[in-house]
């Protein structure tokens, strides 16, 4: 099993990244959203996930633990294909694929291209219990993978769109929300509220106050969740 792969981006298309490693070239399937983050000549770090099929073996690339998770979560749903995985969280991203399929948002599912409305509402009926396992893992998950001691070099110039990573400062305050997100949710389920409902509530406080602290978000989603509060 090829859990993560690192070396230089030879080449970045419309779906795909080739990433030479130990002399090796893989071809790696990534969202959109993903492939934005490399650049050819430079290094690349990605989560991955080998699909094993009696006619080819096919590489999947994400940045993050937790957008694997995900791509692991869709494709369990009958008639989601890792390309229909990718085009969600491409157009979505893991955070906003989390906080739709939670918070029972259809509409946004199907916003990603290839998802029509009976599939987009059997994601979000299927996984909806099972996104706030996700979502509780926290920073850790949402951080990108780490290259180390991979010197980028000079490559071909990109076939496909290439954007900077995103800023040290932003990545921190994503890494904040996500671990008081998690905190939130597991105190919730720790008080006896189911999954789902944890997590939509925690959702939404966020959504209120996208910097609040984890203490915060479990008074306003307790406020939620309260009898007779309309939640």
């Amino acid at each position: 099993m090829i859990g993560k792969i690192t070396g230089r981006v030879d080449y970045v298309a419309e779906d795909h990244a080739l990433i030479e490693a130990a002399g090796v070239g893989y071809v790696v399937y990534c969202s959109r959203r993903t492939l934005r983050g490399l650049a050819p000549g430079g290094v690349g770090a990605l989560y991955t996930e080998l699909l094993v099929r009696e006619d080819a073996l096919t590489l999947y690339g994400f940045t993050t633990l937790a957008e694997r998770e995900w791509h692991r979560l869709l494709t369990s749903v009958q008639g989601v294909g890792a390309r229909v995985s990718l085009a969600i969280l491409g157009a979505l991203g893991p955070e906003a694929t989390g906080r739709a399929i939670a918070l029972g948002d259809i509409s946004a599912v199907r916003g990603a291209p290839g998802v029509g409305p009976k599939l987009a509402a059997r994601i979000v009926a299927e996984l909806r219990d099972k996104a706030p396992v996700v979502m509780a893992l926290g920073a850790a998950a949402s951080r990108p993978a780490q290259a180390h001691g991979v010197a980028p070099q000079s490559a071909p110039a990109s076939t496909g769109e290439v954007s900077a990573a995103p800023h040290p400062a932003a990545a921190g305050a994503d890494e904040g929300a996500a671990d008081a997100r998690a905190d939130a949710i597991s105190a919730l389920m720790n008080l006896g509220y189911g999954q789902s409902e944890a997590a939509g509530a925690v959702l939404a406080a966020q959504e209120a106050d996208a910097g609040a602290a984890p203490s915060a978000l479990i008074r306003a989603a307790l406020r939620a969740l309260a009898p007779g509060s309309g939640a």
